[in-house]
């Protein structure tokens, strides 16, 4: 699952997984995490996010290769946040080889930048198991809480300041933008339009993938 910052990747990859049955694999929370317990390599994680870089490449590689390894990634996954360079995509390429696997599809959702702005500024996180919300496209039940946590009180991310975010629109243009030109090359990548509803763009995600709904929401 490819898209600028705020794009809605995350949102979007968890529910293709619920329909799909594949492991929901997302980078950013498996930084984060590391992030929170303060391992050597989540402080480095820490330092890049809040400053609006991308993680070194043999870092994230090293992680995505652990994490395909757990049981539940074997049958099949959905990636979101890698690959975001060439060299990650190269890498995964690498890796899929190994496991006799390869993509099915590389999505792309497109949205114009200054609605990724106001997205990213509201978006919000459980301190708890940075489970991730939106004041106003995805909030909470009481709109305060975490779900799944009720005593945890959800907090802005870190790596939302408003230079984060502008140095975040810059690593895409220059290190992602370069891979999805190689996914279109290759005749894989698919855009969607991530403008709608999480509901709208859930059911054109589903339809470019040719899929039926096996979870209906409301």
């Amino acid at each position: 699952m490819l898209g600028s910052p705020g794009v809605g990747k995350g949102t979007q990859a968890r529910r293709l997984a619920v329909e799909t049955g594949g492991a929901p694999i997302s980078t950013g929370e498996i930084l984060r995490d590391a992030a929170a317990r303060a391992t050597p390599l989540g402080l480095e994680a820490r330092h890049a996010m809040e400053a609006g870089r991308l993680v070194d490449d043999a870092v994230m590689i090293g992680l995505v290769r652990e994490r395909l390894a757990e049981a539940d990634a074997r049958p099949g996954f959905v990636l979101d946040g890698f690959p975001r360079t060439v060299p990650q995509g190269e890498a995964l390429d690498a890796l899929l080889a190994e496991r006799g696997q390869e993509l099915d599809a590389v999505l792309c959702l497109a949205v114009e930048e200054d609605e990724l702005v106001r997205r990213l500024r509201g978006r919000l996180e459980c301190p708890v198991c940075l489970r991730a919300y939106h004041v106003t496209g995805l909030p909470s039940r009481d709109g305060v809480h975490c779900d799944d946590h009720p005593d945890a009180v959800l907090r802005p991310r870190a790596d939302d300041s408003a230079e984060a975010i502008h140095r975040r629109f810059e690593e895409y243009r220059t290190k992602t933008a370069p891979l999805v030109e190689s996914y279109t090359a290759r005749g894989l990548l698919r855009s969607v339009s991530g403008a709608g509803s999480v509901d709208e763009v859930h059911r054109a995600l589903l339809r470019e993938l040719n899929l039926t709904p096996r979870v209906e929401r409301t």
